[in-house]
């Protein structure tokens, strides 16, 4: 009788697994995302364009951190040479309408695409807590010529993160 009841146990154990793993909520890890282009200090990093960049080379999509926050490194410390204004980063020529080009490497529903220009909102994009397709791509109006830092940020739709990339651009 023991053995039956194991037996059981065992099947019932190996036929819910996989309806659990489909159930459960997935987590932030499974959500990754950054501006490609123009190229965001992260891209520029994992393309070898501004070198010791340290682990953001390998992982440029993975700068997430508590929704609210204003630095290009979300906070991490591993990522903190995003936030050092004279690391050298290349300064992409634009106009003063500029197309934000979004790459994720995992996609998670999206509430908003927010857009700051040296620390000041210039647009927000509704992401309808829709998934979004491997790309997306926004053209925002930065406002007024000259050399600007663009912080944008992907605000996930069911956790309380976000995934932050700065641009730094000259507009005309």
């Amino acid at each position: 009788m023991k053995i039956r009841r194991r037996t059981a146990a065992a099947m019932a154990g190996v036929l819910a697994a996989p309806l659990l793993v489909v159930a459960l909520p997935t987590g932030t890890a499974f959500a990754h995302g950054y501006v490609s282009s123009p190229a965001s200090r992260q891209a520029q990093c994992a393309r070898g364009t501004v070198k010791d960049c340290g682990a953001i080379q390998y992982e440029p999509q993975s700068v997430e951190g508590p929704k609210g926050l204003r630095s290009c490194n979300a906070n991490l410390q591993q990522f903190a040479v995003l936030n050092n204004d004279n690391k050298g980063w290349k300064v992409a020529g634009v106009g003063r309408t500029v197309t934000f080009n979004w790459t994720f490497t995992a996609r998670h529903r999206t509430r908003d695409y927010e857009y700051f220009v040296d620390g000041r909102k210039v647009a927000t994009f509704s992401g309808n807590n829709q998934i979004p397709p491997a790309t997306v791509s926004h053209n925002v109006n930065l406002g007024s010529a000259g050399r600007h830092k663009v912080l944008a940020i992907w605000n996930i739709g069911d956790t309380s993160n976000a995934f932050y990339s700065c641009i730094d651009v000259n507009a005309s």
